[in-house]
C-alpha cells in the first residue's frame, strides 16, 4: 500500500442532521446513539486561595458578570460584549475562517491561515493543534465540529499505516490530515500523515493521548456519553493504550520515545523519556479509566491502566521532581553504586549538572525536569509537561503549588514580555550544534529552542485556576493582549524575553488564537476547567518515599 493515505467521497454541500453527520463521517455502518444531556457543573469561586481539587466541582458557585450564564449555556453573546471586547471578536472571526469542511460538515481547523508565505503543512488539520480550537468551540456550545473531528480521526486510525515498507501499530493516530477539493469532479479526498511526511519521519506519540483527552473533554462538556460508548470509540481507546501498555524490556513505567514525537517535532534532545509525553500519557490513562466500559474487555484494560498509573505516578514524583533539596542531593551524589540500596539509581554524574540550574532554582518552588534516563538528566524546564502534570494531578497539590511558585519567581525567564517559554533555557554554541544538528530554525531563543508560544497561555491559565492562582493567568493574558492581535496572531516569538515576532513564525496561527480564547473564557467562567482537569485520585497518593539513603 502506498504511504500516501486517502479517503474519497463525493462533495455534498448540504447541511445534514447530526445523526447523518456521524454516519457519514464514521463510515462504520453504525447509527449514532441518542444524545443524553446531563446537568452542567456550576461555576467555581476561584478567588479563594484553595486549589480546584480542594474545592472540587461539587462546590461550584456562580460568580462574575451577568452575561456569563447566558453566554455559555447555549444562547449567543450579546453584540455589546464583542463591542467591548474587540480582540475577542477578532479572535473568533479569525478562528472561524480556519474551519475545514468535509462533505459539508466541519471537521477541524487549519494550523494557520497565512497566505503570505508557502503553506507547507500549515494547511492541514493537526490533532494536537486542534485541541485548543476544540475547547474554544465546546466552551461556546458549538459541539458539532468537535464530535465530527473525533469521529473522522478515529476513522483514520483504522487505516493501514506503512512507512518505507514498515507497518506502524494499529492504534497510531495521525499527526494531521488534509481535505483536498476537486471542483471539476465534484469530489473530495482526505489524506493523512502518520509520520511519513513529518520532519525526521517520526510518528506522533502525543496524537493518541490528545484524542483520548479531547474525547473526555467532549463528554464532560456536553453530557453526551453516547459517543464514547460507541464500540468503535471503545476499540479506538484500547488500540491506543495497547501501544503503550505492552510488555517489553522496559524497567521504567515511562514511555521511551524518539526526538520529534510531540509538540517539539524537531531534533531538540528530548529523546528518551520526555516530560511532555509522560504527563500526557498519565492524563490519557486517567481519562481512559473514566471512558472505558466495565465489560469483560474493559475490565482487563482497567486493571492494566490502574497498575501503570500507580507505578508511573511514583516514578515521576520521585525521580523527575526537582526542588532545592533534591538539587542539593544530586550535587552530592556518589557514582558507580550497585544493588537496590543505591542512592544514585540512574548513575547520574554530578559534574553534568548545568551551571544555570543553581541560579534558576528558587528557595521556594520546583518542577518536573525534562527527562530522566540512565546517566542522563535533562534539567530544562518544559512548560507543557508541567502544566499537564498539574491538570492531570500527576503533580501532588504540594508539587503543583511549587510549580506555580517557580513561575512567579522566574517570571522574566519563563514569561518575559510574551507568554510563554516552551522550554528554558535555550541551548546554544557547541551544544546547539550537537543537540539540534545545527538546525537553523531552532537557533537560541527561537521556535522550540526557548521560543515563546502564545498557545501555551490556555494551559497556564488552566493550571493557575486549578491551583487557586488566577492572578498569574490574568497577568499573562494582559501581556498577550498588548500584542497578539496587533501582530496578526503569530505562531511564536523570539528572544530571551519573547520581544520579537518569530523569524519564521506564521501569522494567523490558529492555536495561538484558540489558546487565547480558551484562556479568556476559562478565566471568565472557571467551571470550564472541569472538562480539562482531573481531581486527585486519593488511592494514588501514597507518600513519595525513597530509600532511607536518599537523605543521607
Amino acid at each position: 500500500m502506498s504511504p500516501v493515505h486517502g479517503d474519497h467521497s463525493g462533495q455534498n454541500g448540504n447541511v445534514r442532521s447530526l445523526e447523518t453527520t456521524v454516519a457519514t463521517l464514521f463510515e462504520f455502518g453504525e447509527d449514532s446513539d441518542v444524545m443524553r444531556l446531563l446537568d452542567r457543573p456550576r461555576q467555581v469561586n476561584v478567588e479563594r486561595k484553595r486549589s480546584f481539587d480542594e474545592r472540587s466541582i461539587s462546590e461550584l458557585s456562580n460568580i462574575g458578570s451577568p452575561c456569563r450564564r447566558s453566554c455559555f449555556l447555549g444562547s449567543p453573546r450579546p453584540s455589546s460584549y464583542y463591542e467591548s471586547h474587540p480582540m475577542v471578536a477578532d479572535a473568533w472571526e479569525t478562528l472561524r475562517r480556519s474551519v475545514v469542511h468535509f462533505r459539508g460538515q466541519p471537521v477541524g481547523t487549519l494550523a494557520a491561515v497565512d497566505h503570505s508565505v508557502e503553506e507547507l503543512n500549515y494547511d492541514q488539520v493537526f490533532v494536537r493543534d486542534f485541541v485548543p480550537s476544540a475547547l474554544a468551540f465546546l466552551m461556546n456550545r458549538e459541539d458539532e465540529i468537535v464530535k465530527n473531528f473525533l469521529l473522522k480521526t478515529l476513522r483514520l486510525q483504522s487505516w493501514e499505516k506503512i512507512v518505507d515498507q514498515f507497518k506502524l501499530g494499529e492504534g497510531v493516530m495521525p499527526a494531521s490530515f488534509k481535505v483536498l477539493h476537486d471542483p471539476v469532479r465534484n469530489f473530495e479526498t482526505i489524506t493523512a500523515d502518520f509520520g511519513e511526511s513529518a520532519i525526521g519521519r517520526v510518528a506522533p506519540v502525543d496524537s493518541g493521548f490528545w484524542w483520548i483527552i479531547l474525547l473526555r473533554a467532549y463528554t464532560k462538556s456536553t453530557g453526551d456519553t453516547s459517543l464514547s460508548e460507541m464500540p468503535e470509540c471503545q476499540n479506538g481507546i484500547r488500540l491506543i493504550l495497547s501501544l503503550c501498555l505492552s510488555e517489553g524490556f522496559d524497567t521504567f513505567p515511562t514511555l521511551l520515545c524518539a526526538d520529534g514525537c510531540c509538540m517539539i517535532d524537531r531534533r531538540m534532545g528530548v529523546y528518551g523519556y520526555p516530560i511532555e509525553i509522560q504527563a500526557l500519557f498519565f492524563m490519557a490513562l486517567r481519562c481512559a479509566l473514566l471512558l472505558l466500559k466495565q465489560d469483560n474487555v474493559g475490565k482487563e484494560f482497567v486493571k492494566r491502566i490502574t497498575d501503570r498509573l500507580h507505578a508511573l505516578s511514583y516514578h515521576m514524583r520521585s525521580y523527575f521532581w526537582l526542588d532545592l533539596k533534591q538539587l542539593n542531593d544530586i550535587y552530592r551524589y556518589k557514582t558507580e553504586e550497585y544493588s537496590h540500596t543505591a542512592v544514585n539509581k540512574f548513575n547520574v554524574m554530578p559534574d553534568s549538572l548545568p551551571d544555570w540550574v543553581f541560579d534558576f532554582m528558587p528557595s521556594r518552588g520546583g518542577y518536573f525536569i525534562g527527562n530522566v534516563s540512565p546517566a542522563r538528566m535533562d534539567f530544562r524546564w518544559f512548560c507543557l509537561g508541567n502544566c499537564v502534570a498539574i491538570l492531570s494531578s500527576l503533580a501532588t497539590p504540594e508539587q503543583s503549588s511549587a510549580i506555580m511558585d517557580l513561575i512567579e519567581s522566574r517570571w522574566e525567564e519563563l514569561v518575559g514580555e510574551m507568554p510563554l517559554k516552551i522550554c528554558y533555557p535555550a541551548i546554544e554554541s557547541h551544544e546547539w550544534k550537537i543537540v539540534t544538528g545545527c538546525d537553523p530554525k531552532n537557533i537560541r531563543w527561537s521556535y522550540h529552542n526557548g521560543g515563546s508560544w502564545p498557545v501555551l497561555l490556555w494551559l497556564l491559565t488552566a493550571a493557575c485556576i486549578k491551583t487557586g492562582r488566577p492572578q498569574i493567568a490574568r497577568r499573562a493574558i494582559e501581556l498577550a493582549e498588548s500584542r497578539l492581535s496587533k501582530d496578526s496572531w503569530p505562531e511564536y516569538y523570539d528572544g530571551k524575553l519573547g520581544r520579537y515576532m518569530g523569524k519564521q513564525a506564521r501569522k494567523f496561527q490558529t492555536w495561538s488564537i484558540a489558546g487565547y480564547l480558551v484562556a479568556k473564557m476559562m478565566l471568565e467562567d472557571p467551571s470550564h476547567l472541569g472538562m480539562i482537569s482531573l481531581e486527585e485520585d486519593k488511592q494514588m497518593k501514597p507518600l513519595v518515599k525513597r530509600s532511607a539513603s536518599w537523605s543521607s
